[in-house]
């Protein structure tokens, strides 16, 4: 018997941004799979508008699986994760740990399809994509819950929009231009389009 894909499974127990007061929570299996929608449209975005040529298909997947160490580990708050580079490194080393507990609960014969999933090469492009995926995710979430009144969220949508800013993807650019501002319309207003 093999545990993985019921380890994974668990991912919807995983509350994230667990410092903020939230009108509505959100786990880490949601968000994986937002991140991989979000993933998937910045990397056909640079396909098709802008003629460069990522790996599609690795990118959405590294997306899906790019929270696999939180179902042990746990969603570490972002204040916390990057207090300093000693926290950072050792919470690096925790994941890749929990991402080697994780593999071990697969058949040998499937570790070498699935690992590249699990551990991202952090020096590829697709994995820059991923990563503006993920902010992409978080301010969307700040987007939602200040539109439902929750000043809470006022900060970290100033501080993750000046990331995505300062971000050098003309994709995500694009995505920023033409689909951030729908998130912001009532269904009312997106219906009357």
């Amino acid at each position: 018997m093999y545990h993985f894909f019921a380890f994974l499974d668990r991912m919807k127990y995983i509350r994230r941004w667990s410092l903020m007061r939230s009108a509505r929570d959100e786990n880490i299996m949601e968000h994986s799979q937002q991140v991989a929608m979000f993933a998937h449209a910045l990397a056909v975005i640079d396909t098709e508008i802008f003629h460069r040529a990522p790996d599609i298909a690795k990118t959405v997947l590294w997306a899906l699986y790019h929270e696999s160490a939180e179902v042990m580990t746990g969603d570490l708050p972002t204040p916390i994760k990057y207090f300093n580079s000693d926290i950072r490194g050792a919470y690096g080393q925790l994941e890749e740990l929990a991402c080697d507990k994780l593999l071990a609960m697969l058949p040998a014969e499937l570790v070498p399809a699935i690992a590249p999933c699990v551990k991202a090469d952090p020096s590829a492009y697709e994995y820059k994509l991923v990563k503006a995926a993920d902010k992409l995710s978080a301010y969307v979430k700040c987007l939602e819950e200040l539109k439902g009144g929750n000043a809470e969220f006022k900060k970290a949508k100033e501080t993750i929009e000046e990331d995505l800013r300062a971000r050098d993807l003309p994709c995500l650019r694009y995505f920023m231009e033409n689909f951030i501002p729908a998130f912001q319309l009532t269904l009312d207003e997106m219906d009357a389009l």
